[in-house]
């Protein structure tokens, strides 16, 4: 049976963190789950694996959670865990951003659909169209129009936005990221920086995938788990990447048996 695939956030304030990591870790193994569940005081960020009937054992349980009775999930499928394990961590931030003044007050202020995105790129319509991951998963794939910006890490989003011109403030602006999250907290520095019309596209590059497939996208998406990539079928592609310059590996079938941290490309052998 293939594994399901969970992806879910949400911004909302959390206390007694310790107390719902021990809570949730318990949960996690209870139902034979792996991945990642990142908490802080802004909110809960995870990634989670198992079979599909524990999948929605855990959700019912988060759902008798008035904090988290709203999550909205993206779903994948694969015939092998992406992870190795459990782990529930407590962070300072659910995104580094390293900007106090950045806070996420009203999420989804401004969404756009993947179906009206799509619309927009055949339509050629004029927009500004901004990644907000960092470069090595823009080089990976990134849609048709868009502005690199570079970022070895998202903390440099803010300072990137301001090397932007002043006409691209007074024109729609569409932000995207893998899953949505890092976009909640690029919308309010590019409002602050005085864009007008900004829009995030709901759920990310993976939600587009799974409306409307990898039409103006070129490449592949990178994920946080240990099937690198996936194509615009949500399947794996099998991509490699080196472990110290994130480019793609070539011969991978000559280093998939390594450890992911020894996997390097010649150059940086």
């Amino acid at each position: 049976m293939p594994l399901t695939n969970i992806a879910a956030y949400k911004f909302v304030p959390l206390s007694h963190l310790e107390e719902l990591r021990e809570n949730l870790l318990e949960k996690g193994q209870q139902f034979d789950l792996k991945g990642t569940i990142l908490l802080s005081e802004e909110g809960i960020n995870q990634f989670l694996v198992g079979q599909s009937d524990n999948i929605e054992r855990y959700k019912s349980y988060m759902a008798n959670d008035k904090r988290f009775c709203d999550l909205s999930y993206r779903e994948s499928y694969s015939e092998k865990a992406p992870f190795k394990k459990l782990r529930v961590k407590i962070k300072s931030e659910i995104v580094t951003i390293r900007d106090d003044t950045v806070k996420v007050e009203e999420p989804h202020r401004r969404s756009i659909l993947p179906q009206q995105f799509h619309q927009w790129l055949a339509e050629g319509k004029e927009m500004t169209v901004l990644d907000t991951r960092n470069q090595f998963e823009v080089k990976l794939g990134a849609f048709e129009r868009t502005e690199d910006l570079q970022l070895k890490g998202f903390n440099e989003f803010p300072e990137a936005v301001r090397r932007l011109g002043e006409a691209k403030k007074k024109q729609p602006t569409v932000i995207f990221c893998t899953g949505g999250i890092r976009c909640e907290k690029a919308a309010p520095v590019l409002e602050r920086e005085g864009f007008e019309e900004v829009y995030q596209l709901e759920g990310g590059i993976l939600n587009y995938f799974e409306q409307c497939g990898d039409d103006y996208f070129t490449g592949e998406c990178f994920v946080f788990d240990d099937r690198i990539t996936v194509d615009g079928k949500l399947q794996e592609t099998g991509t490699l990447l080196c472990s110290k310059c994130q480019t793609i590996l070539e011969d991978p079938d000559l280093v998939r048996e390594l450890r992911p941290a020894e996997r390097r490309c010649l150059d940086c052998q």
